[in-house]
């Protein structure tokens, strides 16, 4: 889609994508590096919220709710909530403190009540662990999870012959959709006179530890 590439070239205008050599949580040497925490001023991550937006109507995920994990998911759901709403889809949205309250209105979960068929937002899937927590949280409250969003989809191998997004894919029975793919970061690398070098170590990184589809 026309906006990955335009979420790629964002990515590394922010410095959000580097390329170098990396260590990963699994202990992999990786070219490049993905940090959604680096969309930090009110332009970057505007649009990143866009990205998200834009990807969930062209998705047509059937959803009629967003939830946010703590910590990285509360600033996404809420501006991604703003700006669908400016594309005319006004979702309600929550998101979760990672400790309970026990005054005011109490409980561990902030905004709409969970209901209905909800869209999980987060920056990555590395482990699963945030999507595992957000489904036990939304079935808890009688929701249905009804699909992830995520920024990256880096379509590597984990601890077997899936990815982690297959994983929840398998897992749960419900699409993951990516605003861009490694594919998409490849494609783009291609196209770019200024980051064309960096193409060859990434395209050996997919052959070595990469999937066949996202």
């Amino acid at each position: 889609m026309e906006f990955s590439r335009e979420f790629i070239a964002l990515a590394c205008d922010k410095g959000v994508l580097r390329f170098g050599e990396f260590i990963t949580k699994a202990g992999r040497k990786s070219p490049y590096f993905f940090n959604a925490g680096l969309f930090n001023d009110g332009a970057s991550f505007g649009a990143l919220c866009g990205f998200y937006a834009r990807s969930i109507v062209a998705a047509k995920l059937d959803a009629n709710m967003l939830f946010g994990p703590a910590y990285k998911g509360i600033p996404l759901v809420a501006g991604t909530a703003m700006r669908l709403a400016e594309m005319g889809v006004n979702l309600p949205y929550c998101f979760n403190r990672k400790e309970a309250k026990d005054h005011g209105e109490g409980g561990n979960l902030v905004g709409a009540p969970l209901s209905g068929r909800v869209l999980i937002l987060d920056d990555v899937i590395s482990a699963g662990t945030s999507v595992r927590e957000s489904v036990e949280i939304i079935r808890a409250n009688g929701a249905i999870p009804a699909g992830v969003v995520i920024a990256l989809d880096r379509m590597e191998r984990g601890t077997g012959a899936l990815s982690a997004v297959q994983e929840v894919r398998a897992q749960y029975d419900m699409p993951v959709v990516a605003v861009a793919t490694l594919n998409d970061l490849i494609d783009y690398l291609g196209d770019s006179e200024d980051l064309n070098a960096n193409l060859k170590a990434v395209k050996a990184y997919r052959t070595e530890y990469g999937v066949s589809a996202g």
